[in-house]
């Protein structure tokens, strides 16, 4: 709530369940229930960020006449989830399917975190199909799409970049890990050169 405070109300929160059993289990927390849990993470976020005293009972949380202050300039925050098909830690298609599903019934936008030779394209139709099952319009969920500089000319920067939008991201970061800098100058440079090479 600070930091949308503090932004403006330009906080977008990314969240995501996890990936390593061995973090899980040195908090003492079961693997098994992290995507429940983050579920009713979500719920009480969002009550927080819009209500000024909250009372919540949930499988995992209790809150009761509790608040925050200051309250954020977004109400609710914007959340996005990151994961999917092909992302680090090995998703498996099951997983993937659990993600996608997840973010057509609560989320407010989708960090893929995968490049366009993925199987993307099929992750984005079913994301809009479940999104129509719960009866939302597929414009309610934003997608960021990534381009690597590392490894890549800028024709192919802006081709990338083309082929997101085409799909129909509505966000795209630029990922200049990976590409041999060892200066913020050198990251900051990459970036003006990226956005040089798109279109107008």
């Amino acid at each position: 709530a600070e930091v949308d405070v503090l932004s403006g109300g330009r906080l977008r929160l990314g969240i995501g369940v996890g990936w390593n059993p061995v973090e899980f289990e040195a908090l003492g927390e079961d693997f098994s229930t992290r995507g429940r849990r983050c579920e009713e993470q979500m719920e009480v976020m969002r009550a927080l960020w819009t209500q000024e005293l909250v009372t919540y009972r949930g499988r995992w949380d209790t809150i009761t006449d509790a608040g925050l202050n200051p309250m954020p300039v977004q109400r609710p925050i914007p959340i996005w989830i990151g994961g999917g098909p092909g992302s680090s830690g090995g998703t498996s298609d099951a997983g993937a399917d659990r993600v996608l599903r997840r973010i057509a019934r609560m989320a407010d936008g989708w960090f893929p975190s995968v490049g366009l030779d993925t199987g993307i394209r099929g992750a984005i139709a079913a994301l809009h199909d479940y999104m129509r099952e719960e009866g939302r319009d597929v414009s309610e969920v934003g997608i960021e799409g990534m381009v690597t500089v590392a490894d890549s000319t800028p024709q192919e920067w802006a081709g990338q970049a083309s082929a997101w939008e085409e799909l129909g991201a509505t966000h795209l970061s630029v990922n200049t890990v990976g590409a041999g800098f060892t200066s913020l100058g050198q990251h900051s440079d990459a970036l003006r050169r990226f956005k040089d090479a798109l279109p107008s």
